[in-house]
């Protein structure tokens, strides 16, 4: 009954559910399925909860989350050794699991350092000063680079030659025309010289913007 409650209700808040009735059941799917998270009872047929975690501990890092009628502090301690991410008492309302299972999921996510920036396939280290496209290391300069950083970062944002003319130069006494110099090469490094859907789009009259053609489709 709880078991189809909770897929019901997590269900209808966007997630895929896959159910498992035995501990055999959860460790094959735990292992081979890719998935999010694991909601995970103590008391399951044949194998219990806390062997289930260290097996699926032995092959994946994926999230669990034990949700339980065993509220003894012992338990929770076991659960948590065994390699749990949380323990959950099943006094708790279907909200408040929602929020953990949130929580342990996007704790789980890699992070991104600020200061490397990805977009339609190129990534940029801002430090190491590295732009790679499909494993290939761009050969850019530095005003080039400047500019796709400045680009990229705007997140889809127009920026006027002035204003990469100011990331790329750091306020030399230059003309516009050299951004225009600096676009021009950028697209053919990255195979946009004739491709109109390019990642670099010239908006007439006021200055350029980096689009990802993923987000038009």
């Amino acid at each position: 009954m709880m078991c189809q409650l909770l897929t019901e209700y997590l269900s209808s808040h966007g997630f895929e559910v896959q159910v498992a009735h035995t501990g055999e059941e959860g460790i094959a799917q735990g292992i081979s399925a890719h998935l999010d998270a694991i909601v995970l009872d103590v008391m399951l047929p044949g194998i219990d909860g806390f062997e289930v975690i260290r097996k699926i501990r032995s092959r994946s890092a994926v999230p669990i989350l034990m949700l339980t009628a065993r509220a003894q502090e012992r338990d929770r301690i076991m659960g948590l050794d065994a390699g749990a991410d949380d323990y959950l008492t099943k006094t708790l309302s279907s909200r408040e699991l929602l929020a953990r299972i949130h929580a342990v999921v996007r704790r789980a996510k890699p992070r991104i350092p600020s200061n490397v920036v990805e977009a339609a396939g190129i990534h940029l280290d801002a430090d190491k000063r590295v732009a790679r496209t499909k494993d290939v290391r761009l050969d850019l300069t530095a005003g080039e680079f400047d500019i796709l950083l400045a680009l990229m970062r705007a997140n889809g944002r127009v920026l006027t030659r002035e204003q990469l003319l100011n990331a790329s130069e750091r306020g030399l006494n230059v003309t516009d025309r050299l951004v225009d110099v600096h676009i021009s090469s950028l697209r053919r490094k990255l195979g946009d010289e004739h491709n109109p859907s390019g990642v670099i789009e010239t908006v007439r009259s006021l200055g350029y913007r980096f689009r990802d053609p993923k987000e038009d489709q």
